[in-house]
């Protein structure tokens, strides 16, 4: 089975392209806290190269930017090719399955997690301290 599932910001913003025969091509990057301190008690990030395809690509071209928070879904595929220089590089690739956006376009910052608002939605506070909500 090969399966991931990455929560992370974007690095930089999305880069979308279409293949020869038109199809949309969507390529990201997102770092990617661990979850647990090293021993100089930081956390290290990860990051990875994501590759998504159609509506996704489109999606993300439309909808991201640097600093956005998304999740992604999808497998870890490896790829080769022969650099100007004649050697072979070898990469690895997130290919999204789905991608699901944690923070509006308007939302995200450059400057990380820590600086995205909380969207104002209009919405109040209802005060239910007799208890008469029926939930």
């Amino acid at each position: 089975m090969n399966k991931v599932f990455l929560i992370g910001n974007l690095t930089r913003d999305p880069e979308l392209s279409t293949t020869n025969s038109g199809i949309s091509v969507c390529r990201i990057s997102i770092a990617v806290s661990r979850r647990f301190a090293n021993a100089d008690g930081s956390r290290e990030t990860d990051f990875f190269n994501v590759v998504a395809w159609r509506a996704i690509a489109e999606n993300c071209a439309k909808y991201l930017k640097k600093g956005s928070k998304i999740a992604v879904m999808g497998s870890i595929q490896n790829h080769s090719y022969e650099g100007n220089d004649g050697t072979k590089r070898y990469t690895t690739d997130i290919t999204a399955e789905e991608i699901e956006f944690l923070s509006t376009k308007g939302d995200a910052t450059v400057d990380g997690p820590s600086a995205i608002p909380t969207p104002d939605t209009g919405l109040q506070p209802i005060d239910d301290d007799d208890n008469t909500l029926p939930f």
